[in-house]
């Protein structure tokens, strides 16, 4: 029906075009009939006769566009039905993949194989990013008072610096495309690409070939940096930040598209202070339809393992009633706008970081000990692909663990066995190789850096110190053969004798008061921790948050010994294993022993 419209509306138009045309000759006297026919009044007959037809011929096309209408709007729901019944009749090959839940139900059986293995490869949906447009519109989706906002002309140049290692080749170039159509050209002086010895092909001549166009328009406006080996992320970005030559250096991943006016509220934030490093805010796009979901402004935070995090802003900023304004940040999420001199005065990146993880937090800690600081610019937003998973590193918790504790030798002083204790690692003699890290210590010094206490005291006052754990990891009886406490099914308030296996479910916290958490530790001070109870009626024990059991008046407080009975302060009842399952009761003389020691029980 909308096809035919334009039609009904043309003749609509001259039609009624004609009759004005008549009319309009008509008062001008200029209608090309004689002097005789206008003095004995044939003249309006002759018109009124002409308009009748008129009329009747209109009646006569709008009835024929109708009846034409009909038919199309039948054939179209003949076409939409028979569509369904070939849509119904498609087999879904990968009915358990993360992918095709909520996209690809129109894919043919070789589409699905093609977009599986392209899903497989990349970590998200690059079937459909090669069919999208590389200029495809984006919403702004920032708050009202930002797009009110005005910024200076004179505002830093620009060097932005996109990281990947086989990285789908149609995202690059929509990265690309994106910055370079929603940035001012007076303000980007060059984007760096930093490819961490990828093997793609694609990667090489093809995106060499696209480069090329640009410049035809852009000359020399893209810079490309390849590794002759994988480097890993910080040396990535470090190299990006050695390749360009702006005032101001945004690092950013390769996956993204940057939305409007992105960039001039992080340059101006720089510009009044070269110290602050900013981050934008993060829209996230969906792995699997590529749809962009707006997120609100927070926080980078991370937890004692160094795992980052989205939380709230310190209270101050919600007191100003205005969230257009940049946020404190105790940590930065990786993508950052940076002073380019300043960072290399900080100290840039640790090079001695592996692969990936934990970068982002040793910059968040070590600029605002020495002397910066980092915000959230939620006038910034750029769209940013959620990986359903990282190829190119199936298991993150390999280096991230390394690098959390080189992260924790260098700034965290006594807190630095908190990282341990995250990572079930024993106190002394963990065994994992943290690298040389005399150079960070001397920069350390040479900065004049505030210890890391004041850094909890005034920067990240949410973080749990935990300075009263006494013990930590697995809890094995002494007397049944391999047998531990685990937390059982969650969310469940019944722990359960399960087999040791040493992994989350078995984690045990003991503190100095006696409170014994199992099946994890929280970071923050405002998470609730799970406690192990004796309900003091029953032999069942129960597993509930703190402040809960403390409200239901059961009794939250262990004795405990290396080797020997887990006892409640108040009913003296132990947590003993009996025909299989966890029980408590009368002490038999049944023991347990944690993995971990911190201080003598």
């Amino acid at each position: 029906m909308r096809a035919l419209w334009p039609k009904r509306l043309f003749i609509v138009i001259a039609s009624v075009g004609a009759v004005l045309f008549v009319i309009n000759t008509r008062e001008r006297g200029n209608t090309g009939v004689t002097e005789a026919q206008r003095n004995n009044g044939d003249f309006d007959s002759e018109i009124l006769k002409k308009l009748d037809e008129l009329d009747a011929s209109i009646k006569e096309l709008n009835k024929r566009l109708h009846e034409k209408e009909e038919k199309v709007e039948e054939k179209a729901e003949e076409k939409k039905a028979e569509g369904k019944q070939e849509q119904k009749g498609l087999k879904k090959l990968f009915p358990e993949s993360y992918l095709f839940q909520k996209w690809g139900d129109h894919l043919s059986e070789e589409e699905q194989k093609e977009a599986q293995s392209l899903y497989e490869r990349y970590g998200y949906n690059v079937f459909l990013s090669d069919r999208l447009p590389l200029d495809r519109n984006l919403s702004d989706t920032r708050n009202p008072r930002c797009q009110k906002k005005k910024y200076p002309k004179d505002l830093p140049s620009l060097s932005v610096v996109l990281i990947y290692l086989d990285e789908a080749l149609s995202v690059i170039k929509r990265a690309i495309r994106s910055i370079i159509d929603r940035t001012p050209a007076h303000l980007l002086k060059e984007i760096v690409l930093v490819d961490d010895n990828s093997s793609n092909e694609d990667l090489k001549g093809k995106l060499d070939d696209y480069i090329h166009l640009i410049h035809e328009k852009h000359p020399g406006l893209v810079k490309t940096v390849r590794h002759s080996e994988q480097m890993g992320l910080t040396q990535s970005r470090i190299s990006g930040w050695k390749a360009s030559t702006a005032d101001v250096v945004a690092i950013l991943d390769a996956h993204i598209e940057v939305t409007v006016e992105w960039a001039e509220p992080l340059l101006a934030r720089i510009k009044e202070d070269r110290t602050v490093i900013v981050s934008p805010v993060f829209d996230r796009v969906n792995f699997d339809n590529l749809e962009v979901i707006p997120y609100i402004a927070a926080a980078h935070g991370f937890d004692w393992a160094l795992w980052c995090m989205y939380e709230s802003f310190q209270p101050n900023w919600y007191k100003l009633m205005d969230e257009s304004l940049p946020g404190k940040s105790p940590s930065v999420m990786g993508i950052l706008v940076v002073d380019r001199i300043f960072f290399g005065e900080i100290g840039t990146l640790d090079g001695g970081m592996k692969i990936y993880g934990g970068e982002n937090v040793e910059l968040g800690i070590r600029v605002w000990l020495c002397g910066g600081s980092i915000e959230i610019v939620p006038c910034s937003k750029i769209a940013h692909i959620e990986r359903a998973h990282k190829p190119y590193l199936p298991d993150l918790s390999i280096t991230m663990k390394r690098n959390a504790l080189r992260v924790a030798e260098v700034w965290m002083d006594e807190y630095k066995t908190n990282i341990n204790v995250a990572w079930n690692l024993p106190i002394k003699n963990h065994g994992i190789d943290i690298g040389d890290v005399s150079e960070r210590k001397k920069l350390r010094e040479k900065l004049n850096c505030k210890p890391f206490q004041w850094y909890i005291d005034n920067v990240y006052p949410k973080l749990d110190h935990w300075e009263d754990l006494v013990a930590y990891g697995a809890m094995k009886n002494t007397v049944k053969e391999n047998v531990c406490i685990d937390q059982g099914p969650v969310p469940g308030h019944v722990p359960i004798a399960y087999g040791c296996h040493y992994y989350g479910p078995q984690r045990v916290y003991i503190r100095k008061h006696g409170e014994v958490y199992i099946g994890g530790i929280k970071s923050h001070k405002y998470n609730n921790n799970r406690c192990l109870v004796d309900p003091r009626t029953g032999s069942t024990p129960g597993l509930y948050e703190c402040n809960v059991a403390k409200q239901k008046g059961y009794s939250i407080y262990w004795d405990f010994k290396q080797g020997k009975a887990l006892a409640n302060k108040e009913t003296h009842r132990c947590l003993e294993v009996e025909k299989g399952a966890l029980v408590i009761q009368n002490c038999t003389g049944q023991g347990w022993e944690i993995q971990h020691i911190i201080t003598d029980l």
